[in-house]
């Protein structure tokens, strides 16, 4: 009986044994690769960079009016369109009271000399008709009666110029209306009614009271990295892609590439300019942002496979 036992007990162990030697051989050999294959298909490729930016017009002026004052009235406001000429605001003068004690003075002068000039010609007239004085020495107290009358006229206009913004002789031309010097859509009137304004001048760029711009026409304004900008040329395509508008795309054509470089955050990036094709259906704003995808180089209908298939060891690439 013991011996049966022992034998039993020897069995088992043996087919332990076996059972873990079997499992662990199994374990320890390597799963054959199965590879999934793919074939090369005719495809277009197309090499590009991408440039980030905004879609801006072309043609962008700003309105400032050529005397100081308050705004008195606004005739437009931000997306109404405008014709060159309509009116935008108009002024009211505050006149510099130095100023306005100046020209005061001077027709007081004026009006005085005028007086004394009349007074000497009428008196030298009657002189000249009796024939005592010859006509050369009476056509001088004429030309000053005359220089009184013109100094006069001047100082009048001098006056009503700082206080009015508009003289006699400019006739309906004031200065206190501000126009618009083009076509297009007002995009934005900074000012409102009661503000002050100061006129543009040579020390001062003046007040603007609206941004005026041609919609028609939009460029897109972007940069580009100086790894790129060596591969671009003017003329190339872009492909715009605005974030405001969904599902569209817009085509451009570089126009200009900036000859100078700008540091940004530790990158040298050059400006870009494209001018984009607009569709009728589309309203692009202005400063809308947008990327452009620049084509770099092209290939058209090539055998070619997926880069992600590629393995690239060391400098194979």
């Amino acid at each position: 009986m013991k011996k049966v036992f022992r034998i039993t007990l020897v069995l088992v162990f043996v087919a332990l044994f076996v059972t873990t030697f079997a499992y662990l051989y199994s374990k320890s050999r390597k799963k054959p690769v199965v590879y999934e294959i793919k074939n090369p298909e005719i495809t277009n490729i197309v090499k590009k960079t991408v440039a980030t930016g905004s879609v801006v017009p072309r043609k962008e002026v700003a309105i400032k009016p050529q005397v100081s004052g308050i705004i008195e009235a606004l005739y437009v406001e931000a997306g109404q369109k405008v014709r060159k000429g309509d009116l935008i605001a108009k002024v009211r003068i505050i006149p510099d009271m130095v100023t306005l004690n100046n020209a005061e003075s001077r027709l007081k002068r004026a009006q005085i000399n005028l007086e004394d000039a009349k007074m000497v010609y009428e008196r030298q007239k009657k002189v000249y008709e009796q024939g005592v004085i010859p006509e050369a020495e009476f056509q001088q107290y004429r030309r000053d009666y005359n220089n009184a009358l013109e100094e006069l006229e001047a100082a009048e206009n001098n006056l009503q110029l700082i206080r009015e913004g508009v003289s006699k002789k400019a006739g309906t031309v004031t200065n206190t209306l501000i126009r618009s010097t083009i076509d297009g859509m007002v995009l934005d009137v900074p000012v409102e009614v009661g503000n002050s304004v100061i006129e543009a001048n040579n020390f001062n760029e003046g007040t603007t009271i609206a941004s005026v711009a041609d919609m028609g026409e939009m460029i897109f304004k972007g940069k580009v990295d100086e790894t790129e900008v060596g591969k671009l040329k003017p003329g190339m395509p872009l492909v715009l892609r605005i974030g405001a508008i969904e599902n569209e795309t817009f085509d451009a054509f570089l126009e200009y590439i900036a000859p100078k470089g700008k540091e940004e955050n530790g990158a040298i990036q050059f400006e870009i300019k494209a001018a984009v094709k607009l569709k009728d259906k589309s309203f692009i704003r202005a400063n809308y942002s947008a990327n452009a995808d620049i084509v770099l180089e092209r290939a058209d209908s090539v055998l070619a496979v997926e880069e992600s298939l590629l393995k690239f060891e060391k400098d194979s690439a």
